[in-house]
């Protein structure tokens, strides 16, 4: 690990590191900031193509989210946003 990436390790889960330019994998911040569960329902959820990011439907759960970005996630009674 290096000393210029902090981390906190919530949960025993090692694999949480929040860079330091503030770019994130999609599926990992969704459950990260807690909108998600676990981070494999993040996935699922991405890949259906049931969130939206900057208006653009995304459907890798790899897509790069940074500062600024606006997230959109559907539900079936509507949109949600965070």
């Amino acid at each position: 690990m290096q000393p210029d990436q902090p981390t906190d390790h919530r949960d025993g889960d090692t694999d949480n590191t929040v860079p330091v330019d503030g770019r994130q994998r999609i599926d990992k911040w969704l459950w990260f900031a807690r909108v998600i569960k676990s981070r494999t329902l993040a996935a699922d959820l991405v890949t259906a193509g049931k969130v939206r990011l900057n208006r653009t439907r995304v459907e890798k759960p790899s897509q790069i989210v940074k500062a600024g970005d606006v997230l959109i996630g559907l539900r079936s009674s509507g949109p949600h946003t965070n």
